[in-house]
C-alpha cells in the first residue's frame, strides 16, 4: 500500500510520518499531484494557520488537488479545517469539501483556556447511536453506547483553539466550552481534530482502520 502525506507549510507533519514508520509504514511526503493522485491513501495532517495554509495550497494547486482526490483521505488538526468551507482564522475560504465553518473558542468561564490543550474523550452522535451503527474510522474503538463520562471513554489528545460545530457529517463528538466535531466524514474524506499520532494505542488503532478502510475506486 502506497500512502502519501501532503507536503505544506503546516508544523507537526512528521510527527505523523513517524507514527506510521511506527506501524511499519514508510509514507511518501509529497506536494507533487500526480504522486497524491496515484497513492492509495493520502494523509493531510498539520498544526498552523488557516489562511496561510490556503495562500500556500493555492499557489501550487493543491487545494484543487485535494479536492479531487477520489481515494480515502484523511484530514488532520488544520487539516480537518482546510477541509470545510471556511475559518474564522484569517477569514478565509477554504477546500469545502464539508460545508462548515469553523469557528474561534469562546471561553465563558475563567477556566475555560484558549487554545483547548490536553485529553478529552470522544462519544457518539445520537444518529449513530439510535442507528446501532458507528463509522469505520472508529471500528474497536467507539460502540453505539454513549461513552461520555464513562470510565471506559476512548481519550485522545487535542491542541487548537478553533473547531467545527457539529454537522450532519459528524461522526465523533469531543465537548469543550460546547460541544463540537472531533472527527468528520463525507464520501472518501475523514477527518479528526485531534492528533492520533500523539494518541497512544486508540490513535494508532484510528490510523490502522483508516488505512483498512475500502478504496472505492476498486
Amino acid at each position: 500500500m502506497q500512502v502519501a502525506i501532503v507536503k505544506y507549510n503546516a508544523g507537526n507533519i512528521y510527527s505523523v510520518v513517524n507514527a506510521l514508520r511506527r506501524m511499519g509504514i514508510e509514507p511518501v511526503l509529497t506536494d507533487d499531484a500526480e504522486a497524491l493522485k496515484k497513492a492509495d491513501r493520502v494523509l493531510f495532517p498539520g498544526q498552523g494557520h488557516a489562511a496561510e495554509a490556503m495562500e500556500y495550497l493555492k499557489a501550487r494547486g493543491l487545494d484543487k488537488v485535494i479536492r479531487d482526490l477520489k481515494q480515502p483521505v484523511f484530514g488532520i488538526c488544520v487539516g480537518q479545517q482546510l477541509l470545510c468551507k471556511h475559518s474564522e482564522e484569517g477569514d478565509v475560504d477554504c477546500i469545502g469539501i464539508f460545508d462548515a465553518e469553523v469557528k474561534r473558542f469562546k471561553p465563558q468561564k475563567h477556566e475555560e483556556k484558549v487554545p483547548c490543550m490536553g485529553w478529552n474523550s470522544l462519544s457518539l452522535p445520537h444518529s449513530f447511536q439510535e442507528k446501532n451503527d458507528v463509522d469505520p474510522l472508529y471500528k474497536g474503538i467507539l460502540s453505539p453506547v454513549s461513552f461520555k463520562e464513562h470510565e471506559n471513554a476512548p481519550y485522545v489528545y487535542f491542541v487548537h483553539s478553533y473547531y467545527v460545530p457539529l454537522c450532519r457529517e459528524t461522526i465523533a463528538i469531543a465537548d469543550y466550552i460546547q460541544p463540537y466535531s472531533a472527527s468528520m466524514h463525507k464520501d472518501n474524506f475523514y477527518t479528526c481534530q485531534f492528533h492520533p499520532e500523539k494518541s497512544g494505542v486508540i490513535g494508532e488503532r484510528i490510523l490502522r482502520n483508516f488505512l483498512e478502510i475500502n478504496d472505492e475506486r476498486k
